[in-house]
């Protein structure tokens, strides 16, 4: 199983897609760093920058079209989609850009800096407004999630059948690559262990909070941008945010603002520790699949540490 590469465009490819969509009058595109499974472009019309995002896989931006409608309508600095389109194999999507750079090219200080305002922002994903639709899990494009319960969403998410997906024939992985069935079996059933404590607990998750995905202008944070979007306990951001930040004081910086609000959080170790399993889990495979060794042993060895 080799790792997956993101598709690659000519940019006659992407000057066709932008013209079908604003007529003439496009300039400056320009390969962006970042995103694992989309290739991304910035560019410039009419003096207005914004994105465009191309993937071949099925289904890719559809969703995001209804997260960008949801957040962006609650005041969550998320960039408002403009068109879904498509290219010949790939799906791409045009999408406002938004102001900033990527948090992680910041200095260490600056980051620190942002980190209250980054914690409220945290904080503000897991109150947005999600009583009117149902589901748990990935999130489609009606708004719905695909599974009725969390702990349905976990096991079909770690089922060897992937048919279709992107996870297709993953347990080649075992025999491939870095990936330990021993160990993948382990974290896993750790994982199911704590699902009573997180399964209660129905919000919106970004599903891949980190600098890379976080803009700033250096002084504040100025948007969030992509995601693997889901419906379930909000804390698996907050895991995701502190594994990526580990020296941060991520934990303690969200306790402390949950105090000073007067807000009580039962079983949050409990909950903690279950969304530290189930992101670690996806991240175990995804670094095997990418050939990432480093980031693999090292989401090893935290999460066999977990007590």
């Amino acid at each position: 199983m080799t790792a997956y590469e993101k598709p690659s465009l000519a940019l006659s490819e992407i000057e066709e897609v932008l013209r079908a969509h604003f007529g003439p009058g496009v300039a400056e595109i320009t390969p962006l760093a970042g995103g694992n499974l989309s290739s991304v472009f910035s560019f410039v019309h009419e003096g207005q920058s914004y994105c465009v995002k191309f993937s071949d896989l099925a289904g890719a931006y559809e969703t995001e079209r209804y997260v960008s409608d949801l957040l962006s309508g609650q005041g969550i600095p998320f960039p408002r989609c403009l068109a879904l389109r498509k290219t010949g194999r790939l799906a791409c999507v045009i999408m406002e850009r938004v102001a900033g750079r990527n948090l992680a090219d910041c200095t260490e200080e600056e980051q620190i800096r942002q980190l209250p305002e980054l914690i409220g922002i945290l904080r503000n994903l897991s109150e947005v407004e999600v009583r009117s639709t149902s589901g748990y899990g990935w999130i489609g494009p009606d708004g719905k999630g695909a599974y009725e319960s969390w702990k349905d969403f976990v096991v079909a998410l770690n089922s060897e059948d992937q048919t279709g997906t992107f996870w297709e024939n993953w347990h080649d992985l075992y025999r491939t690559s870095c990936l330990e069935r021993d160990i993948f079996e382990e974290i896993y059933y750790r994982m199911l262990a704590y699902v009573p404590y997180n399964e209660s607990h129905r919000g919106f998750i970004h599903g891949d909070f980190h600098q890379w995905n976080i803009l700033s202008d250096g002084k504040r944070i100025t948007g969030i941008i992509d995601g693997n979007c889901m419906y379930g306990d909000s804390l698996v951001d907050l895991a995701i945010l502190d594994r990526h930040m580990p020296r941060s004081g991520i934990i303690q910086l969200y306790q402390d603002q949950l105090a000073k609000t007067g807000q009580v959080m039962p079983n949050f170790k409990e909950r903690l520790l279950g969304a530290y399993y189930f992101k670690g889990l996806d991240g175990l495979r995804f670094y095997a699949k990418m050939g990432w060794r480093d980031a693999y042993q090292g989401t090893r060895q935290f999460l066999l540490n977990l007590t």
